[in-house]
């Protein structure tokens, strides 16, 4: 039986490379179930994550894997034509018209390999009797880790002394950094990655305050909490994100908040783009209230993000000139890229819809509608 499952996966690939060569584009794979075993076919798997595919799949040899690196879309919702659900991942919106093209294949049962579901149309997938599951918690460790070394690297401006030693300046002023230790950070969002944020932090021996109007239980017996943003936004030297996009939240980091921080704030978001005004921002770099700005998420990124834009014109000229700043570090939304965590993303994605398709309850379900 291994053998036959190997060989779905080497003919799906074999596929896929040689169209692409003869076309210039990566077509649907064979789709074809052949075997009567239930199936789940998933998009955009990349390079990085088919190992853990083929990992997946060799211990559950009672289900049928396919897959293909093109993301779903109205056009390859056929693909899973015969597939009992799918695995997905992607920065583009799943509108309307994609469920329903995936609907019209028979497939209603949707997982995930990420977090965030903002991007989801949930009436229309309501309407079309949808199941959704996610993977909230696949390494808090990777994104609260990115997060700290741009906070640090930030404070000891080491972007402005790496380019100064390029160029043959080793002279130290007036380069001069902020030691983590002296710093009060607060982190707004208390959730994992966020409290692994804290604890990364406070092992480099700064004051940590915190605010989220869900209080962690612990952290309230020990005394993080501050009563209001107001209050963590007036106290703190640092300040991070650590929470969902979602309606209230949009542009919580905006002209008027900023104007409530202390004079050379670091502002960092390894959360979500909508998260942070990023004109707002740029006006508080330009007039030196922000001292540093870390910025692993943007909130125009979709169809910037993850691509070679090197000897092409540039698409957005103000992400450009954040990018060039000396004290504004752009990372394209790889806080969370790791080993440890694309694993975790595609183990649990495919493990959730397994029990959907086999009628069970899944791991991590998201509430649709």
């Amino acid at each position: 039986m291994a053998e036959v499952n190997e060989d779905l996966i080497r003919e799906i690939v074999k596929q896929v490379i040689s169209e692409s060569k003869e076309k210039g584009t990566s077509p649907a794979p064979k789709n074809t179930n052949t075997t009567g075993k239930k199936r789940i076919f998933a998009y955009s798997i990349r390079k990085d994550e088919e190992p853990y595919v083929k990992e997946w799949a060799s211990k559950h040899l009672n289900i049928e894997v396919g897959y293909t690196d093109e993301l779903l879309t109205p056009k390859t919702a056929k693909y899973a034509k015969g597939a009992n659900g799918v695995v997905v991942y992607q920065q583009l919106d799943y509108t309307a018209d994609t469920l329903q093209a995936l609907a019209d294949e028979g497939v209603t049962k949707m997982s995930l390999r990420n977090v965030g579901v903002d991007n989801i149309d949930m009436d229309k997938a309501k309407e079309l009797g949808f199941e959704i599951t996610n993977v909230p918690v696949y390494s808090p460790n990777a994104i609260a880790e990115h997060a700290a070394i741009q906070t640090a690297r930030i404070l000891r401006q080491t972007k402005v002394m790496d380019e100064k030693v390029a160029n043959g300046d080793l002279r130290w002023a007036p380069t001069i950094g902020r030691e983590v230790r002296d710093q009060t950070v607060g982190v707004i969002g208390t959730g994992h990655i966020g409290r692994v944020y804290m604890q990364i932090m406070e092992g480099f021996g700064a004051k940590v305050i915190a605010y989220d109007p869900f209080e962690n239980p612990e952290l309230k017996k020990q005394g993080y909490y501050v009563n209001s943003l107001d209050e963590l936004y007036a106290q703190s030297d640092v300040i991070s994100l650590h929470v969902p996009a979602t309606k209230e939240n949009f542009h919580m980091i905006n002209k008027d908040t900023i104007a409530k921080m202390k004079d050379h704030v670091v502002l960092v978001n390894c959360s979500r783009g909508a998260l942070v005004d990023t004109d707002a921002v740029i006006a508080g770099l330009d007039s030196g209230k922000i001292f540093g700005f870390v910025m692993d998420t943007y909130e125009d990124e979709v169809g910037i993000f993850n691509a070679d834009w090197r000897g092409k014109k540039f698409p957005d000229a103000r992400l450009k000139k954040l990018i060039d700043r000396p004290n504004v570090l752009v990372t394209p939304h790889t806080a969370f890229y790791t080993t440890h965590a694309v694993r975790n993303m595609v183990l649990n994605a495919f493990k959730n819809n397994c029990q959907m398709i086999n009628g069970l309850k899944p791991d991590t379900p998201v509430k649709v509608g």
